[in-house]
Formats: structure tokens, C-alpha cells, sequence
């Protein structure tokens, strides 16, 4: 569930974190997972992306849908990890820069949730929602 949907109180969208919009209950899966397995949990669940995780929770990867159209043993690395106290803007400079739809989100080594370009934009819409909404007499 995200804290997003959760605001009451309008925000200042430049001290937004992370921590704030990223879903924190998130599907993984283990290194030893097979590829097969990992395509139907991304297909019945309409995923695009899966976090790979040890059992400790310490993120290994992402396996995307391209990696899984590609040979994942390539050698890429496949993680974009960031910390949930990084600001939004610069989680939204960063889903531009490296043209990310989604990306794993870590406390230390751990995975704490996955935020998208989505999460951004729900968030950016929310907190800015009470600055939207028409005045008595319908003035903005």
C-alpha cells in the first residue's frame, strides 16, 4: 500500500521521499527461481518486472520482461537501487536519465518496495490536489 493514498495534508512535492509513493508489499523472487516460473508469476499478475531477492531480502536483481525476451545470462547488471529517503525529484531525474519504468527501492542492501514513474505521478497529483480544488464561489 502506498503512504500516498494515505495523504490528508497537502505536501511541498520537493520534500517528497521515496519511502512516500514506492508500494511496499512486493512479489519477488528467489536467484534459484526458475525463468519459466518467474515468466508466469510477470504474466498472471501482469507485472513488468520482478525483484530478485535472498532470503534475507537482500536485493540480487530485476528481472524485466525484456531480460526475460533476451538471455538473462548476458552478464548485464540488471539492478537500479535506490534508498526510500530519496527525494522524488530526484527519482524522477533518475527514472529520465537511465529511461526506467519502475525501479527496486532498498534500506541498506534490503528491499523495501518498488516505485514507477506511476507512483510519481499519483503522488505529485495528491499532494497537489488541495491546491486544485475550486475556493468557495468557485474561484481557483
Amino acid at each position: 500500500m502506498r503512504l500516498a493514498q494515505y495523504f490528508e495534508h497537502t505536501y511541498d512535492p520537493k520534500t517528497l521521499t521515496v519511502r512516500q509513493i514506492m508500494e511496499g508489499v512486493v512479489c519477488t523472487v528467489s536467484p534459484e527461481t526458475r525463468g519459466i516460473a518467474i515468466a508466469e508469476i510477470m504474466a498472471e499478475r501482469n507485472f513488468g518486472a520482478v525483484p530478485v531477492v535472498e532470503c534475507d531480502s537482500t536485493l540480487v536483481g530485476l528481472v524485466s520482461e525484456f531480460d526475460l525476451l533476451r538471455a538473462i545470462d548476458e552478464g548485464k547488471d540488471l539492478r537500479q537501487i535506490m534508498a526510500e529517503d530519496m527525494l522524488v525529484q530526484d527519482f524522477i531525474k533518475l527514472l529520465q536519465q537511465q529511461h526506467l519504468i519502475r525501479t527496486p527501492v532498498v534500506k541498506g542492501n534490503r528491499l523495501v518496495g518498488i516505485a514507477t514513474r506511476r507512483d510519481a505521478v499519483f503522488a505529485y497529483v495528491k499532494v497537489m490536489a488541495p491546491y486544485w480544488r475550486p475556493r468557495k464561489g468557485g474561484d481557483r
